[in-house]
C-alpha cells in the first residue's frame, strides 16, 4: 500500500514534469500572439490574428499541403508494405528470412546522417531530385526498416495454433493474414501508421539536404521563411509552429487509447 507521503512525492514529481512540459507550451502560444516581431508577450494586446497573418505569408498553406502529401503516402507505403513483409518473415518463414531481417534492421541501427551523403548524390542522379517524390521515398525506406521490425514483434504474438486451423481448413496465407493476423494487430498497425505520420511530419533534416525547390518544401523547411538576413518575425513564426503541430495533437487525442495500446502491446510482444 502507498503511504501518503509517497502520494505526496509522487504528485510533486508529476506536477513538476507537467510544468517542464506546459510552461515552454505557454509562452510559444504567449510569443505567437505578440503584437510585436520579437515575440514579447503583451496580455493587453492578444493578436489572435498573427494566424491568419502566418497562414497566408509565404504561402504556408501549400507547404502545409505537401507536408501532409508526403505524411499520408509514406504512411500508406509503411502500412501495405511492412506487414506484407513481417508475414514473410515471421509467419511464412521464407528462405533466408533472419537474413533478410537483418538488413531491415541495418536500416534503424544505421544513423540518418551515415547515409545522407550517398543519399543526396543518389537522389541528385534520379529524375526525382529537389522533388515531393524524393521525400517520400527517402522516408519510405526508413519508416519501412522501422514497421518491419515492429510489425514482426507484434505477428510473433499471434498463437501458431490459431493460423495452423485456418490453414488447414483451407485458407490460404493471404486470407490468414487478411482475416486472422491483422484483425489481432489492429492496435499495433494503428500506432505504426501514427508513428510514421509524426516522425515523417515533424522531419527537417532530410526536408533540408533533399529539397532546395520552394514549391516542395515541407512545413517545417518552411518555417524558416519568417526569418531573413536582417530580421525574424517571432510572433509569425511561433503561430505558424502551432499550425504546424496542430495535425499531431489532433491525431494523439483522436486515436490516444489505440496509441497507448499499441505501445503497450508492442513493449510486452517483442
Amino acid at each position: 500500500m502507498i503511504s501518503r507521503r509517497e502520494r505526496i512525492l509522487n504528485l510533486a514529481v508529476l506536477l513538476f514534469m507537467a510544468g517542464v512540459v506546459l510552461i515552454p507550451i505557454g509562452l510559444l502560444v504567449l510569443s505567437a500572439l505578440s503584437p510585436t516581431p520579437n515575440g514579447r508577450p503583451d496580455l493587453a494586446d492578444l493578436r489572435w490574428e498573427n494566424f491568419v497573418i502566418a497562414w497566408q505569408q509565404s504561402d504556408f498553406g501549400s507547404h502545409l499541403t505537401v507536408s501532409l502529401t508526403i505524411s499520408l503516402a509514406v504512411v500508406a507505403i509503411t502500412l501495405v508494405v511492412t506487414p506484407l513483409a513481417a508475414y514473410g518473415l515471421e509467419v511464412l518463414r521464407a528462405p533466408g528470412h533472419r537474413w533478410v531481417f537483418l538488413v531491415f534492421l541495418a536500416g534503424i541501427m544505421i544513423p540518418l546522417e551515415g547515409i545522407i551523403v550517398p543519399l543526396y548524390f543518389t537522389m541528385r542522379s534520379t529524375p526525382f531530385a529537389s522533388t515531393v517524390i524524393a521525400l517520400i521515398i527517402a522516408h519510405a525506406g526508413l519508416s519501412v526498416s522501422f514497421g518491419v521490425f515492429w510489425m514482426r514483434a507484434s505477428f510473433r504474438a499471434v498463437p501458431g495454433g490459431i493460423i495452423e486451423s485456418a490453414m488447414l481448413d483451407g485458407a490460404g496465407p493471404v486470407r490468414v493474414l487478411r482475416s486472422i493476423v491483422l484483425p489481432l494487430t489492429t492496435p499495433a498497425v494503428i500506432t505504426l501508421g501514427l508513428l510514421t505520420f509524426m516522425w515523417t511530419w515533424n522531419d527537417y533534416f532530410l526536408a533540408f539536404v533533399l529539397v532546395n525547390n520552394p514549391d516542395h518544401l515541407p512545413v517545417t523547411v518552411a518555417l524558416g521563411s519568417f526569418s531573413n538576413k536582417y530580421t525574424t518575425q517571432y510572433n509569425l513564426m511561433s503561430a505558424a509552429a502551432i499550425l504546424v503541430a496542430l495535425p499531431i495533437v489532433v491525431l494523439y487525442v483522436a486515436f490516444q487509447r489505440r496509441f497507448i495500446e499499441g505501445v503497450l502491446s508492442g513493449a510486452v510482444k517483442g
